[in-house]
């Protein structure tokens, strides 16, 4: 890799998508106000809005005149059999509610905005960005004789729909179809070539 790759997200599940990757990154944050975009769109196009406006509102590092950097946004939502979105539940009522919604099926999106920058004259410039989606249908399927169990071991609250697959979660899942990473929280597949396609890795 030749460059910097900053994050601006706090989940944890990505952070470790990428640490397994073995792609390097730093932390940055970032003040989007998310209610900006209406959930009565498609799954698709409701995270890669969101993806692409966490983008916009990044808090940008400081640089040297001629850094390049590449900058990296996300965001899940889930779709349930009803065709309701969901995002992290606010408490563990909501959790329970998500969680029951999603036993016979869910479709889980996520969307990333990967944007590869340089400073210039004093500020960061965008040079160019990738936009991309992927999703996966689930069956996650948590009883009621185990749903305070889950969740009092899962940290419902920082994952969409509550669902988390890998780890604790995975004794829960019963079938997935698609993207697997793209539940977890980020599609690497599509992420590794998007970073590629940037010029991230050096392999000379």
């Amino acid at each position: 890799m030749k460059h910097t790759l900053y994050l601006a997200s706090s989940s944890v599940s990505r952070k470790q998508l990428l640490e397994r990757a073995n792609i390097p990154f730093s932390l940055i944050s970032q003040n989007a106000d998310e209610s900006q975009c209406s959930l009565k769109q498609p799954l698709d196009v409701v995270v890669q809005q969101i993806a692409e406006l966490k983008m916009d509102h990044i808090v940008l590092p400081e640089a040297q005149e001629g850094d390049v950097a590449f900058f990296l946004t996300a965001d899940t939502l889930t779709l349930d059999s009803e065709n309701k979105l969901h995002g992290k539940p606010i408490d563990r009522d909501e959790a329970v509610i998500m969680l029951k919604a999603c036993r016979q099926g869910t479709i889980v999106g996520s969307a990333f905005c990967l944007e590869r920058k340089i400073f210039t004259k004093g500020q960061w410039k965008a040079q160019e960005r990738i936009v991309e989606y992927d999703r996966a249908w689930c069956v996650v399927n948590v009883s009621d004789e185990f749903i305070d169990f889950y969740l009092d071991h899962v940290p419902f609250n920082q994952v969409s729909g509550g669902i988390r697959i890998e780890g604790f979660g995975e004794q829960f899942v019963k079938e997935v179809n698609g993207c697997y990473s793209a539940i977890v929280g980020l599609p690497m597949y599509k992420l590794r070539e998007a970073l590629y396609k940037l010029g991230f890795y050096n392999f000379e």
